[in-house]
């Protein structure tokens, strides 16, 4: 028979950590598998809801309007489409396909990008403008309503936080908007 040896960690980051043997699972606790199974829940259930209020009301996905609403706050309301993929936390092929189809409802347009002729640049209409502006009211009374509404000041105040963290870690060279904020 084979005998297992024991590798105890040697410094402590807390008091979960002290002494544990580092072939062992970092477990969650009671508390934290709580958070954890509520913010997967989250996850799961606010894109629905995001995307069901947009479908129903403007014949967009919630990641058709994201794209449109980074156009709309860029200067000249105009991106590279890597930089368009940064900020939408996107493929570029995935990317390219939204772009296709908001290109074919005339809200974006694709053109070379003079910087690099290798590279194209996604460019908000008119359409896509006031597209945007006719989503945007309803689309922001929904986030209110699903989360905000929801919370008080200072709990929104450790939401911002709890973002802020997760971003850190899972976006450390920041390139999404919301990471740099």
């Amino acid at each position: 028979m084979l005998v297992a040896t024991s590798k105890v960690a040697p410094t402590s980051c807390c008091n979960n950590c002290y002494s544990r043997n580092v072939d062992e699972p970092r477990w969650l606790t009671d508390t934290e598998r709580a958070a954890w199974v509520r913010f997967a829940a989250v996850l799961e259930l606010l894109p629905g809801a995001l995307g069901a209020q947009l479908s129903a009301d403007e014949g967009l996905t919630h990641f058709e309007y994201f794209t449109l609403a980074m156009l709309s706050e860029a200067p000249h309301r105009t991106l590279r489409m890597t930089a368009l993929a940064n900020r939408t936390n996107s493929t570029l092929p995935r990317l390219s396909h939204v772009v296709s189809r908001l290109e074919n409802e005339g809200f974006v347009a694709r053109t070379a990008c003079p910087d690099d002729r290798r590279a194209k640049n996604a460019t908000l209409t008119e359409a896509g403008w006031a597209k945007v502006q006719q989503a945007a009211p309803a689309h922001v009374e929904n986030v209110r309503s699903l989360v905000f509404d929801t919370l008080t000041p200072a709990q929104v105040e450790s939401l911002e936080g709890v973002c802020r963290a997760l971003l850190l870690r899972l976006d450390p060279e920041g390139r999404m908007v919301a990471s740099g904020e």
